[in-house]
């Protein structure tokens, strides 16, 4: 007897659980028991490998091998036990069953359960930003329940761009995939565009009528883009630069949300002409941003807007761009009041590839009433003159933009009068852009000089100049960089008085005092 109680001691000793150290709970978290993955490591790598086969705990198989047979039913089941056998043995209780594993030692519930619902919107959020909500926030759904709660918050869909996938494809392949892209529209209107607030099209021509009720395939219809209004409460913020859409549908969606949109995009056509005339009319007055750009295929049709009039129409206007057009401002006309300007302008951006009939006097009824600008892009519009700058009633200028690309071999340019620009705006200037223009060796010097004086002795705020084309002396380039340390950004390409092997762009400060050590090493050229 003595004997089998020292074995039921060396089993009991046996099953006593070993303490666990921090490198066995870092395996485990690795590679849990039951997860169908096992390690691997070796000298320089650390490998989560599969198993072949469905994995089942070691407690299930530990129990699965220890499992007694059941006895045969039958007139043999109920026979004694053999001669020669103890009395204690048929006495013996039947075996206890298999204890069932414990959720540590079955296989995992799934770990995105385990993440917090807040901080898994906060990870989607950080996709969404970068890549849009679709197709991930489609596709996460689909994982689990959990992912499912978090991809349906409305705070992941606030803007949303939608860009056909069938451009491209053939007419035959592409029926179906369209038939599937349409139903996913119909189900997300109404089950996630309640939250929208910015909406984009691009290149949607036919694929969007089934949804959108279509009339063809030459754009929305006004029925479309009402219904659109009604069911995105929120939305503030339509971007259609990259679409086909009828002008009778735009001026309807902008009567219908006119009083909370915000932000607006569109690509200058001939329907254009509908749609700027309803802005005049007042249906947009809490429009922020307004951009009209002609896209890559350029639009001989010019634009004839008038100044006075849209400053009515759009008073709260904080950003105005006019891209690419040939612009032809209306004349006020004689005894017509000046307009109420545009009070909470900060961005005006005029620029354009080719020359424009922006003048002096076109931009004075633009910003007369613009004391708040903070940017200014007049690239392309050589009849703009330093006098003309002058006279603007901004005072906190940061960033200016002349810039003359292409335009400037048969124009007369203005020699004289940058020093205007630079001792008005030296101590807010953050990027000055002079490329292209005339401005005599002399005439530059005196306007750079102005970023060495700051009022109180401070450092400018000067980190981006471009002189790219002007007839900027070493000496004047040396004493800038002196003076401004915080310069970042310095083109000098094919200027002329400058040495041979420095006529490039520096990025970086790095770059531009390696500049600033060839100048003053370098000798003057001839």
């Amino acid at each position: 007897m003595a004997a089998p109680a020292s074995r039921q001691v060396r089993r009991r000793a046996r099953a006593a659980p070993r303490p666990r150290s921090a490198e066995d709970w870092w395996w485990d978290r690795l590679a849990p028991r039951g997860s169908g993955y096992h390690l691997l490591q070796s000298d320089s790598m650390l490998l989560v490998l599969s198993e072949p086969g469905p994995a089942r705990p070691r407690a299930q198989r530990r129990a699965s091998r220890r499992t007694p047979r059941q006895p045969p039913r039958g007139p043999s089941a109920a026979a004694k036990p053999k001669a020669g056998l103890r009395s204690e043995a048929a006495a013996a209780p039947a075996p206890a069953p298999a204890p069932t594993p414990t959720p540590e030692e079955g296989p995992d519930a799934g770990w995105g359960d385990r993440i917090p619902l807040e901080i898994l919107v906060q990870i989607f959020g950080l996709l969404v930003a970068a890549d849009g909500p679709m197709p991930f926030l489609g596709r996460a759904a689909r994982v689990c329940r959990r992912w499912q709660e978090a991809a349906s918050q409305p705070a992941l869909w606030h803007t949303v761009t939608l860009s056909s996938p069938l451009v491209g494809r053939p007419a035959k392949g592409g029926v179906k995939a369209e038939k599937k892209l349409l139903a996913s529209l119909e189900w997300l209107m109404p089950n996630r565009f309640s939250q929208l607030q910015r909406l984009t099209l691009i290149h949607w021509k036919s694929q969007v009528h089934p949804v959108l009720k279509l009339s063809g395939c030459h754009g929305v219809t006004a029925d479309a883009l009402v219904m659109l209004a009604k069911a995105c409460c929120q939305l503030h913020s339509l971007d259609l630069q990259h679409s086909m859409v009828e002008s009778t549908a735009v001026v309807s969606f902008l009567e219908e949300a006119g009083s909370r949109m915000r932000k607006l995009w569109l690509t200058y056509s001939s329907q254009t002409t509908a749609i700027l005339g309803a802005l005049l009319g007042s249906c947009c007055p809490q429009l922020q941003v307004l951009e009209v750009s002609t896209g890559i295929n350029r639009n001989s049709i010019p634009l004839q807007l008038p100044v006075e009039a849209l400053q009515k129409g759009c008073p709260q206007l904080q950003v105005l761009r006019l891209l690419n057009l040939m612009w032809l401002p209306k004349p006020p006309g004689r005894g017509v009041a000046p307009g109420p300007g545009f009070p909470s302008l900060e961005e005006l951006c005029l620029a354009s590839s080719t020359c424009n009939f922006v003048s002096n006097e076109v931009l004075g009824r633009l910003l007369h009433g613009s004391p708040n600008l903070r940017l200014l892009d007049l690239r392309g519009c050589a009849r703009i003159t330093p006098a003309g700058l002058q006279d603007l009633p901004c005072r906190e200028l940061e960033q200016l933009h002349l810039g003359l690309y292409g335009t400037s071999d048969r124009l007369t340019l203005a020699k004289e009068g940058s020093p205007f620009l630079t001792q008005k705006w030296c101590h807010t200037l953050r990027e000055l852009d002079l490329s292209g223009q005339g401005f005599s060796e002399k005439d530059l010097e005196q306007a750079l000089a102005a970023f060495l004086s700051t009022p109180g002795g401070s450092h400018p705020a000067l980190c981006s100049l471009n002189l790219r084309g002007t007839r900027v002396t070493p000496s004047t380039v040396s004493s800038v960089i002196s003076g401004c340390p915080g310069l970042l950004y310095l083109n000098l390409e094919s200027c002329r008085c400058l040495p041979r092997g420095l006529k490039r762009a520096y990025r970086g400060l790095e770059e531009v005092q390696w500049c600033l050590e060839q100048l003053l090493t370098s000798p003057s050229p001839s």
